[in-house]
């Protein structure tokens, strides 16, 4: 019951302000020096993702003056279907692999939050099976590719309630962000508008791609 308070809060949150939020426009196959590829979370508004997506692009820009930077929102359902987490995965891999393919220089930085998180971890091979709209790990972005993962930006990530976290080749380059009493994200959690509030985070998680890039 929890858990879907958390989720119907999250999909009334547009009408809450969020949509006045710059929001960029979402583009693929431009051979910036940047690709940020964004994952939103269940029902969640935005261009990228209005409570994180977006914020976290705006302060990507300002953070990253020298590079030029494009944007792509991961095309999947982003809803409580079964599959959600899956079709995401498959279109996050597909996205970096046809844009490290067309451009050979271009670098990636991976955001996700709440049920998008769930879509970057199975991506970089870390599973969401089992935890809230998790799937099983359907592709990974290829060894060959993973150099060019500058940094990865996790936001009420689900996986986190089983204990686990992003460990191995990406630990170093992401950072994961859980809200006191988040509880998708904190096993016993009690606040459901803890899970709602991290554009706070945006400028932390943009200073930390910045040193990674």
């Amino acid at each position: 019951m929890r858990i879907r308070l958390c989720l119907a809060a999250l999909s009334l949150a547009g009408g809450a302000g969020l949509g006045t939020l710059s929001a960029p426009t979402a583009t693929a196959a431009a051979c910036t020096d940047i690709d940020v590829v964004a994952a939103r979370g269940t029902f969640e508004p935005g261009t990228l993702g209005a409570i994180v997506g977006d914020p976290v692009y705006s302060a990507l820009q300002k953070k990253l003056t020298g590079k030029n930077l494009s944007s792509y929102k991961v095309n999947y359902p982003a809803d409580l279907s079964l599959t959600s987490a899956a079709q995401g995965n498959a279109d996050l891999v597909n996205h970096v692999r046809s844009q490290a393919s067309a451009c050979p220089n271009q670098r990636f930085i991976l955001v996700g939050y709440s049920q998008g998180a769930n879509v970057v971890d199975n991506s970089i091979g870390i599973s969401s099976d089992g935890a809230v709209v998790g799937s099983p790990i359907v592709a990974t972005i290829p060894a060959a590719l993973e150099p060019r993962v500058a940094a990865v930006l996790l936001f009420g990530n689900p996986i986190r309630a089983l204990g686990k976290s992003v460990t191995g080749t990406y630990q170093s380059r992401t950072i994961d962000f859980c809200a006191k009493g988040d509880p998708i994200c904190e096993n016993g959690g009690g606040d459901v508008l803890a899970h709602l509030g991290y554009t706070a985070d945006a400028d932390a998680a943009a200073a930390f791609a910045a040193g990674k890039v």
